[in-house]
């Protein structure tokens, strides 16, 4: 058994290139299934976002695996292989269960340490195990690096510090007002840089968002979708007597504000401080009004420092969660050791206790005048005499599994201990409890995101203040 990953990135194939290599939410069902029945394939599960296509696979074979892994996607995608083998990463065992930890945490994204990318994991997984194209090996994987990218973002605080210049702008509001809460906010323009600082302010807890842009109908779009209020960009001085917090990123070539206007209204809003961003290129607001009384400015230079200062941070936290995952790597083999030999020592234990049970049967049996005192004194001591004569065979059967040959020695072992029925049925068992845990693990899952969406802003923004290229 082995673990293959086959990744198309955004460090190796340009963005035209990854479109062609995406798969369609509504798709993936049968581009599970397809993969599932791909000859050495025993379990499968993929990754698609805007910045990566990555097709995770248990496989009998490696040789077999990636031979098949890269037809699935060749058919699935109708190229030929060598249209995307230059761009193609295969990764297999350690490196690819490395590398999932590395994308969970988020060291594999554009934005470093960036969270958004452990609920598409996330989202992936649940989408696999629903569809049954997991199973006891991926299952758990999963389950682990989800858990342990959690712990790891807590614990390091990676994405604690503004890592793009729109949110660096929000976190320099919140640091003068404390928080967003009765503070009217003035957005001007409606690109991508106005859409993300947007959306960083609705996520962050902003009521009051006013919009403009020369596009009136494009302005009003943007409010819609961050619960704000559209104005045209005529009326940009009478907004500003309201405003707490002004940031602009127009496409304009020359300043949409200057020193003048802004002094004639200064009075007007009776003291009340301005907190100015322009992350605009060429600038917006005129530097001059940076001198005037109660007014703060700041530029994309301001901003890209405080980035830059926090990308630092960011490093030695990728450093961190680096570390951590050699023992979370090691946690993992060693369940992987002990899968095969759990239903062997299992199915030794409930024949022998079996056969100690059938034991007491008979001792009652002939010896009716015991009272319970005596059988409970006896029961003990049998089965003690059990547990110590497992003791030994149950060590040693440890040992094999984490040997080259654990397969044929763990064979050989049941066969010694005539335990072929037994091991049957603890792995039915164990496979019904599994599918039990996991139809559990989805249903919470899907309780927990009701639960969210009820409380919480559109899922649309939903991390969105992580990264400044939405996915």
């Amino acid at each position: 058994m082995h673990i293959i990953v086959a990744s198309i990135d955004y460090k190796n194939a340009p963005v035209d290139l990854r479109e062609q290599f995406a798969f369609d939410d509504e798709d993936l069902p049968e581009a599970l299934e397809t993969l599932r029945e791909m000859k050495s394939v025993l379990e499968c599960a993929i990754i698609s976002t805007c910045n990566r296509t990555e097709v995770y696979a248990v496989v009998d074979q490696l040789h077999t695996g990636r031979h098949f892994t890269k037809k699935f996607l060749s058919q699935w995608f109708e190229a030929p292989q060598e249209s995307f083998s230059h761009v193609l990463n295969m990764r297999e065992n350690d490196d690819a269960i490395n590398h999932l930890m590395r994308v969970s945490t988020g060291l594999e994204s554009m934005i470093l340490g960036e969270t958004q990318i452990l609920g598409q994991v996330k989202a992936s997984f649940r989408t696999a195990q629903k569809l049954g194209s997991t199973g006891t090996v991926f299952n758990q994987l999963f389950r682990q690096v989800i858990t342990f990218a959690k712990r790891a973002h807590k614990e390091t605080g990676i994405n604690d510090n503004p890592a793009s210049v729109s949110y660096a702008a929000v976190e320099l509001g919140r640091q003068m007002f404390g928080d967003f809460a009765g503070k009217n906010v003035l957005v001007v323009g409606a690109g991508k840089m106005s859409e993300l600082t947007a959306q960083h302010l609705n996520a962050n807890g902003s009521e009051s968002i006013t919009v403009m842009n020369r596009t009136y109908e494009r302005a009003k779009e943007l409010a819609e979708n961050v619960k704000g209020q559209a104005r045209p960009i005529e009326e940009l001085e009478n907004s500003l007597i309201e405003a707490d917090i002004m940031i602009s990123s127009t496409s304009s070539d020359q300043y949409i504000l200057e020193k003048e206007q802004l002094k004639n209204l200064i009075k007007k809003r009776k003291g009340r401080p301005l907190f100015m961003i322009d992350i605009a290129v060429p600038r917006d607001l005129d530097p001059a009004l940076g001198a005037l009384e109660d007014v703060y400015l700041y530029d994309v230079d301001d901003l890209e420092g405080i980035v830059a200062a926090n990308m630092s941070e960011r490093k030695t936290a990728a450093a961190d969660i680096e570390e951590m995952m050699g023992a979370e790597l090691a946690a993992f083999k060693d369940w992987i050791h002990t899968l095969g030999v759990v239903p062997v020592i299992s199915a030794l234990r409930t024949k022998a206790l079996s056969i100690q049970a059938e034991t007491m049967k008979s001792i009652e049996r002939k010896m009716p005048d015991m009272d319970d005192r005596e059988r409970k004194v006896l029961s003990k001591h049998t089965k003690s005499i059990v547990n110590q004569l497992l003791k030994e065979p149950i060590t040693r059967a440890k040992e094999m599994a984490g040997e080259e040959d654990s397969e044929e020695s763990l064979k050989l072992f049941t066969e010694i201990f005539g335990l072929e029925d037994e091991v049957a049925d603890a792995k039915e068992a164990e496979a019904l409890r599994l599918l039990a845990d996991a139809e559990k693990e989805v249903d919470s899952d899907l309780e927990e995101e009701k639960k969210r969406d009820k409380k919480r802003a559109p899922a649309i923004l939903q991390g969105a203040y992580a990264q400044d290229a939405p996915v």
